[in-house]
């Protein structure tokens, strides 16, 4: 699989002075040529024009989940699936 980044759908734009809650976290394919930036799509297929990057991507912490273990809870289940736990 290519380089995935994480990114959060918050519930205000990342562009906001005061971040927003997280309300789900999301696996995007990085975009071609920039490794720390995500596509314009989401593997579910959202737009990931105003969900911010995780402070933590996976080629941080090899062999370990894609996303962050306090996040668990707020994982997309299709990204998820999509990029899969080998």
């Amino acid at each position: 699989m290519s380089e995935i980044v994480v990114v959060y759908e918050l519930d205000q734009p990342a562009a906001a002075h005061t971040p927003g809650r997280t309300l789900r976290v999301h696996a995007a394919p990085a975009s071609p040529g920039r490794p720390s930036e995500p596509g314009p799509r989401t593997y579910c297929g959202r737009d990931t024009f105003a969900m911010a990057p995780a402070p933590r991507q996976p080629a941080e912490d090899p062999g370990s989940p894609w996303y962050a273990p306090e996040s668990a809870d707020l994982v997309c289940a299709s990204c998820d699936a999509a990029v899969g736990n080998d």
